[in-house]
């Protein structure tokens, strides 16, 4: 039996004041409308997402059809994009590009829920903020690169909103925040000294100098070098001579901020090789290596540790087993057969509660809607209806609303 712990419980509470929107309750409307309104999903469907994608759509889609499709007096139809090509491995920026001048030329749809991959919302972001008529809504389910919504480089945010209005949130906590939760996760399972590696790409650097402040300020033994330790070459075929040159140090842990697509399964069989298996050298990933069969299955994973930004589908189960979440992943596995892949699944239900609360909010129109979720008291939901539920015992419900210098 594999085992896959995930940092889940300290997310549920950073996610809370970190992310941009809140779940809202539909409020009742007298008139019904005959009004149509779209919401899309805009997901990478490469052989490495399919699995993850395909939940999530699922998800969403089986949600709306136990709200009967309505939000407030308006009916609301589902459709799907691809941000990935035949070609890409994971999301592809030019079709990011293309699919948000999609969203922008369809003048049904009203919000976007995605995209998955930080990199890609960058792209996306600018073109609907400048959308005819008003920034068009997008809301993730699973960004978290800090600088979409807060201070992080060189004008961020600012860069992603040239109209000056706000029409980008989250609903999962960001990178500065999973890797120093993941550096106090291990420290607490007796690790006492880590090996750092990143991908080299933007994410994963940003979660490696996360983790390696955090594991310094805590009193770790950071054995790699520089802010953001040692790098992976996506593109190289085999790591041994990577972790030859890391086992004279003896780490008791290596952690591996980066993406399982970029060659994550050759980087965990070689550390299990040279290494050892993850009871003696622990291993441990962030949300970038969540939502993939093909890791889950393979044997050098077993007791590997994986973080997500925000709360596990067991333990919102755990939390609640009468809860929102519990009842719902019931009725997926008798719609779908399956559990859903990945715990962002759940998270992409959560985005589209956002987008449901801000139509029934709104006139119908791109701008109400965005409005709905940017101005006055926001949006929130009761944890009773929320599908993420509570998140933590003591919080009574979820809310998540815009704020200088939030997540």
């Amino acid at each position: 039996m594999r085992r896959f712990t995930r940092v889940t419980s300290i997310f549920a509470i950073a996610s809370l004041s970190t992310a941009g929107v809140a779940l809202s309750s539909v409020p009742q409307v007298q008139a019904a409308s005959t009004k149509t309104l779209v919401i899309a999903t805009d997901l990478p469907m490469d052989p490495s997402d399919l699995d993850s994608s395909i939940s999530t759509n699922n998800a969403i889609a089986l949600h709306l059809k136990q709200i009967n499709y309505t939000a407030g007096k308006f009916k609301v139809a589902l459709k799907q994009y691809n941000d990935a090509t035949a070609d890409s491995s994971g999301w592809d920026p030019v079709q990011c590009a293309l699919n948000a001048q999609a969203h922008v030329a369809n003048k049904s749809e009203v919000a976007v829920m995605g995209p998955f991959n930080s990199g890609c919302a960058k792209l996306e972001v600018p073109i609907l903020n400048q959308a005819p008529k008003g920034p068009m809504l997008i809301v993730s389910n699973a960004n978290t690169a800090p600088g979409l919504t807060k201070a992080a480089h060189e004008g961020e945010p600012d860069i992603y909103y040239p109209t000056g209005q706000r029409n980008y949130a989250r609903v999962s906590t960001t990178d500065d925040q999973q890797g120093a939760a993941d550096a106090e996760f291990l420290k607490s399972k007796g690790v006492k000294s880590v090996y750092v590696l990143n991908d080299g790409q933007t994410y994963g650097q940003g979660v490696a100098q996360s983790f390696t402040a955090k594991a310094k300020a805590i009193g770790l033994k950071v054995l790699s070098p520089g802010l953001v330790g040692d790098s992976w070459d996506p593109n190289q075929s085999d790591y041994t001579d990577l972790f030859q040159k890391i086992a004279p140090l003896a780490p008791d842990a290596i952690f591996a901020a980066g993406s399982y697509i970029n060659n994550g399964a050759t980087l965990i069989k070689n550390k299990v090789a040279v290494l050892g298996d993850n009871t003696k050298v622990k291993f441990m990933a962030p949300d970038s290596f969540t939502g993939f069969s093909a890791f889950v299955n393979a044997p050098e994973a077993q007791g590997a540790y994986l973080s997500i930004a925000g709360i596990s589908n067991s333990l919102l189960t755990k939390n609640q087993p009468n809860g929102v979440a519990a009842k719902f992943l019931a009725s997926y596995v008798k719609a779908y057969g399956n559990p859903p892949v990945g715990a962002y699944s759940l998270y992409g239900v959560s985005a589209v509660q956002v987008i449901l609360a801000a139509i029934a909010k709104s006139d119908g129109t791109r701008s109400s809607i965005t409005k709905a979720v940017f101005s006055g008291a926001g949006i929130t939901i009761p944890a009773s209806q929320s599908i993420l539920g509570k998140g933590h015992s003591h919080l009574n419900r979820q809310r998540f609303r815009w704020g200088s210098g939030g997540g």
